[in-house]
């Protein structure tokens, strides 16, 4: 097992070369790493991400087989199913980081916006994940605010972000105990669709370094 600290400097590292096209992952490497992996996994680090095709978290952060346990659902959401899904892997294999991961130009926030606006034109289905992000928006909804569509976006994307660390850090007795006890991080990072970079939050790592520090 190893501490937040040092998984999330090796998240940075594997976005760095990622970005650079220095990726080290070696994909003639995985069928004898699949064979490793068949009695059992140790993923170093947790990713609630997007569904979006265009942010698979192992390219992303140059990881290989087993590296990661990865959960994506539309919009990055927070719903019991993804938080059972980190509670299983943060108690089960000793992993001590958890990372939720939007995205630029993220369809389900933006989707969750127009509904602001236009009510009633999504699926039940659909309409739960608005939901789920629509709670996140109040802020930037106040009377009288105004602002670009594409700096409202950016705007929401963070605010997503937060809102399902927060939720992570206070929805789950286990999480809560973990975080308390056993040292458990729960960060917030943006990918950028443009420049492949990976944007930690700045108080969420400043809190994740200090936590881990003592």
């Amino acid at each position: 097992m190893i501490s937040a600290a040092e998984a999330l400097e090796r998240l940075m590292q594997g976005n760095r070369r990622f970005v650079t096209g220095l990726a080290a992952r070696d994909i003639s490497a995985d069928h004898s790493r699949r064979m490793e992996l068949v009695e059992g996994q140790n993923p170093f680090a947790i990713v609630l991400g997007c569904s979006d095709s265009r942010v698979p978290a192992e390219l992303v952060f140059d990881q290989g087989l087993g590296d990661l346990f990865v959960i994506r659902v539309a919009g990055n959401i927070v719903a019991p199913s993804q938080i059972g899904s980190i509670e299983f892997a943060a108690e089960r294999f000793g992993v001590r980081l958890v990372v939720v991961m939007g995205h630029s130009g993220c369809g389900a926030v933006l989707a969750a916006l127009e509904e602001l606006e236009r009510p009633g034109n999504t699926s039940p289905n659909l309409g739960f994940i608005v939901n789920r992000i629509r709670t996140s928006l109040g802020p930037l909804l106040e009377p009288g605010e105004k602002m670009a569509p594409e700096s409202m976006l950016g705007r929401a994307v963070k605010a997503n972000i937060s809102a399902s660390v927060d939720q992570l850090r206070t929805g789950s007795r286990i999480l809560e105990k973990l975080i308390r006890d056993e040292g458990l991080v729960v960060v917030g990072a943006e990918y950028s669709l443009a420049t492949g970079e990976v944007d930690f939050l700045e108080n969420e790592i400043g809190s994740a370094v200090a936590g881990t520090a003592g």
